[in-house]
């Protein structure tokens, strides 16, 4: 079925319209304009914004520490507690059900969860598969493992450490790299309270600097699209800008991505010795472009922290609100699940919620920033319109700035800048540089041949209701929303690698499961029979 929307003003970076145009579709791919023939439904979206569907690279939506939040907190799956309405776990279909509809009805087609455990690899692919409508991804996370700790004490080759990524990637159907806090974790358990850069994991010898370079040469090695995924050392901790700029340096002009930098954005100016360091921040990511960062910007109310950086979610447990948590120290990272209210009366969150603003509007380029809260960390999804708000107007951070404790706006820039985000520019941030960070040559755009997800928008004056409600979705051509409510229930795909590798190691990772577990290690595999039935792979091609 050939399908038209006419007349809309498409703003589409990846093949650079950004006026009044025609979109066509068929069969859940879009098509150059047909010659000499009428199309079979026809949307009048004149007026209207089109882009295509949303990418979300980093957002917490399965897993091990997810579930865990649920049930540390049955108090938010309570839908009587009507001031909850909107937090990550309002209610208890957020599971899986309420998260593929609320990112659709905003315009989202594609989510990438980012911290997935080798072991629990197919629990988190079960999960996204239920999830509804939206394509999901996964990171698998590595950097605390025996195994690769043991290979690089006993300096073994960098062809040994590719085949191990390119092995456990595959194995875990997923799209790259992550790591967590590398050999900071590990230390935890040897009753390690802070690990830096150049700090040394006991029993194995190595830095955390030896740790993510080794994993950062080996996903481009292996031609993994995705570089290395790092969270880095250190998060949240006052004077933290100091981490950050060092591992920048580290990474020797290798292409890296930084997972929410806003956590790591402090310095220790002030009396309250807690400032914005955002804009030294900025700058440096302005002068690496190998350097792509996701912002996980701080909103306030009440949420949720989940975690696999055991040893900082085990120091912020004295910050629960309300007062408890979960920490459980697991093979490799572990994970943690502290409940947190950000209050825009606290200085120290207002500091957070500025350093974040200031990243986005300071750093120059939108393909080297991308649009994320950490979800639920710095708060969730849902707030992703207010955020789209506050990026296009200067007149209403003004506003929200003027609620701040006074001397927040004396320890952070964000007063003096006044650059406001063009659609265009959201565009870039949410479609086509996501689809450009991970290899997604089928979406984030409207070209000829990718997929038909389109997002359409309702100009208004109020940003934040335009993004929250979208006109209509389409979802592989199929209408899924309209005025903001889903129509359609769709089974989107899940999106992975296979990375080449030298098939020896699978021999070798055999007889180390055997010998340390007793088991077979097939049984973490994540077999496509598995998911019959809830999502299909959609394969993402590596690079060589």
């Amino acid at each position: 079925m050939l399908i038209r929307l006419r007349g809309g003003h498409v703003v589409d970076p990846a093949t650079g319209v950004d006026g009044v145009a025609d979109v066509y579709f068929e069969d859940g791919r879009i098509v150059a304009p047909p010659q000499g023939r009428e199309p079979d439904e026809d949307y009048d979206v004149a007026g209207h914004i089109v882009m295509a569907g949303a990418i979300d690279i980093h957002s917490h939506i399965a897993g091990g520490n997810v579930n865990s939040a649920r049930l540390l907190l049955p108090e938010m799956h309570r839908s009587i507690r009507a001031r909850l309405d909107g937090t990550p776990l309002a209610t208890a279909k957020w599971s899986t059900f309420e998260t593929g509809r609320l990112y659709a009805q905003m315009g989202f087609t594609t989510v990438v969860e980012p911290a997935v455990a080798p072991h629990h690899a197919l629990q988190s692919h079960l999960e996204l598969g239920d999830v509804p409508i939206i394509d999901k991804g996964a990171l698998t996370v590595l950097g605390n493992d025996d195994f690769l700790l043991a290979v690089l004490r006993e300096r073994e080759s960098e062809t040994a450490i590719a085949d191990y990524v390119a092995q456990t990637v595959e194995a875990t159907g997923t799209l790259g790299l992550k790591c967590i806090n590398p050999g900071g974790a590990d230390a935890f358990k040897q009753n390690m309270r802070a690990f830096g850069l150049d700090e040394i994991v006991p029993f194995y010898g190595v830095t955390s600097r030896q740790i993510f370079k080794s994993l950062q040469k080996a996903t481009q090695t292996v031609g993994i699209p995705h570089p290395l995924h790092l969270h880095m050392n250190n998060l949240g901790i006052a004077g933290n800008i100091d981490t950050a700029l060092a591992t920048i340096d580290a990474a020797e002009g290798l292409p890296m991505h930084l997972a929410h930098v806003q956590f790591y954005a402090y310095g220790l100016e002030g009396k309250n010795a807690f400032s914005s360091a955002a804009p030294a921040l900025a700058a440096k990511i302005n002068v690496n472009k190998n350097i792509t960062v996701d912002v996980g910007a701080v909103m306030f109310g009440d949420t949720v922290t989940i975690s696999s950086d055991v040893l900082r979610q085990f120091n912020s447990l004295s910050g629960a609100i309300p007062k408890k948590g979960v920490i459980f120290d697991g093979d490799a990272n572990g994970g943690g699940v502290v409940p947190y209210a950000y209050r825009i009366s606290n200085y120290y969150n207002a500091i957070q919620w500025a350093a974040g603003l200031e990243l986005f509007l300071l750093i120059e380029d939108p393909l080297q920033v991308f649009f994320t809260t950490d979800h639920p960390n710095g708060g969730p999804f849902t707030t992703y319109p207010e955020l789209f708000a506050l990026l296009m107007s200067a007149e209403l951070r003004a506003q929200w700035m003027e609620r701040l404790p006074a001397d927040v706006l004396e320890m952070t820039s964000l007063p003096s800048i006044k650059r406001e985000y063009t659609l265009h520019e959201i565009a870039l941030m949410s479609r086509a540089g996501p689809a450009r960070l991970y290899g997604f040559t089928d979406r984030g755009r409207l070209g000829e041949g990718a997929v038909a997800d389109i997002a359409v928008y309702k100009p208004q004056k109020d940003k934040a209701g335009m993004f929250r409600n979208a006109a209509y979705v389409f979802k592989d051509g199929e209408n899924v929303v309209r005025d903001g409510v889903v129509t359609r229930y769709t089974k989107g795909k899940t999106l992975r690698v296979r990375p080449g590798y030298d098939r020896a190691i699978e021999k070798r990772l055999d007889a180390y499961y055997d010998e340390l577990y007793g088991l077979s290690r097939s049984i973490f595999d994540v077999p496509e029979a598995a998911l019959a039935g809830r999502s299909v792979y959609a394969e993402v091609a590596c690079r060589n």
